[in-house]
């Protein structure tokens, strides 16, 4: 079998780095010929692309280039490889590199990306009719119709621990033999809290989740529950369940990654320990199964499974985006964008744990009551990418204004 070309998005990241170490194992099943970053760590950048050595590379920070190269020559160095053993890829710089390198000819395009600005890297993937392992979820919630309708029937697969249990799930029964899909949650680190008692909540406390080790936006995400909001969108876009038909249940202890729940009251679940090397390995060569991607559970110990509802008074953010997704268009793009500014407020001090959803539901209701000009709400007839981002970017100075206070 030939190996996959596989190209990666946002390959200094959490998923791009366990994505780079399932692959170099299996140098012969996948052959790495792009890889993209933000340029915030161009010294672990340039180790990657030795270590790979893809035919192209990309950093979105337009001024890196020289940064890049003098890294490479670095790291080359740090090895006692000679000048003339340093094969250089081609290097593309700025914020549309990903974009560009999306579009490169390979089989798979892992889109790592954090936040909305994986949406045109999304789109351009598919539009290169390459496979998209998904783990940018944002771009699918804010494009709506925009991706799905950009994609061939199997082309985008999700690489999220929970949609790629549904994948695995689904598989059991027919489509229209599902009644409803079980969306798992850990309840991040404040499981149990009531909303009084999240007002002091820090961010170092904020991101110390119980299961996953994963990057800041997400982290904090999992503390609010907008990650979950964000899951359960992503889920309704992915298989064409309607959002109604999607409950949240909360679940610790991250080993029954999401279920599916089938009319003749039968409940398929996908179990493993919470790694991400599974999905994401699943999602470069669905829906092959590679050998030794994840340890697997150890079933020789005792082991119990426990799960709880959803308390939606203290964790509100769940069902705002079940609102932002029944209004469709572009709400959830509004909700996605305000969470992202309302992330850094948190996370500079700015603000409080609990005005991060308050701030995110005063920008949708506004966006929502607005009929036209800048800030309108576009219905999914009206939707484009250049209006989604115009929304993006006045969702984004409506939430920095209102954290500003």
């Amino acid at each position: 079998m030939a190996a996959r070309d596989v190209v990666i998005l946002g390959s200094t990241g959490s998923i791009g780095t366990q994505a780079l170490e399932v692959i170099s194992s299996r140098r012969d099943e996948f052959r790495v010929v792009g890889l993209a970053a933000g340029g915030s760590d161009v010294a672990q950048f340039a180790a990657q692309i030795l270590d790979f050595q893809p035919q192209v590379a990309a950093l979105a920070r337009a001024t890196a280039g020289q940064d890049l190269q003098l890294a490479l020559y670095a790291e080359a160095k740090k090895r006692g490889w000679n000048q003339g053993e340093v094969q250089l890829p081609k290097i593309l710089l700025g914020p549309d590199a990903a974009t560009q390198l999306a579009k490169h000819p390979c089989d798979v395009v892992l889109n790592g990306i954090t936040g909305s600005a994986g949406l045109l890297p999304t789109l351009a993937a598919l539009e290169a009719g390459s496979t998209l392992a998904l783990a940018n979820k944002e771009s699918l919630v804010i494009g709506g119709r925009l991706v799905t309708e950009a994609a061939a029937p199997g082309q985008m697969v999700a690489v999220d621990s929970e949609h790629s249990a549904f994948a695995q799930c689904l598989q059991a029964g027919r489509a229209d033999e599902v009644r409803r899909l079980i969306l798992t949650c850990s309840g991040g680190p404040f499981r149990g809290r009531s909303r009084e008692e999240l007002v002091d909540v820090t961010p170092k406390q904020a991101m110390a989740h119980p299961s996953w080790d994963m990057g800041r936006v997400i982290t904090i995400n999992s503390s609010t529950l907008v990650n979950k909001g964000l899951e359960l969108l992503e889920a309704g876009l992915l298989y064409g369940v309607d959002l109604d038909d999607i409950t949240v249940v909360i679940h610790p202890g991250s080993v029954v990654h999401s279920m599916v729940e089938f009319h003749d009251g039968a409940t398929i679940a996908q179990l493993s320990p919470p790694d991400m090397k599974l999905p994401i390995a699943l999602g470069l060569d669905w829906p092959r199964r590679i050998e030794g991607a994840s340890r697997p559970n150890d079933w020789s110990q005792p082991t119990s499974l426990h799960f709880e509802p959803l308390d939606s008074e203290a964790f509100p953010a769940v069902e705002l985006a079940r609102r932002c997704g029944k209004a469709g268009g572009s709400a959830p793009a509004v909700f996605n964008a305000a969470n992202e500014v309302c992330v850094d407020a948190f996370c500079e001090g700015g603000i409080g744990f609990l005005s991060i959803v308050e701030t995110i539901t005063a920008v949708v209701d506004e966006h929502l009551a607005t009929g036209e000009g800048e800030g309108a709400h576009l219905s999914d007839d009206q939707m484009s990418v250049e209006g989604v981002l115009a929304v993006d970017a006045w969702a984004r100075r409506r939430a920095a204004e209102i954290c500003a206070g």
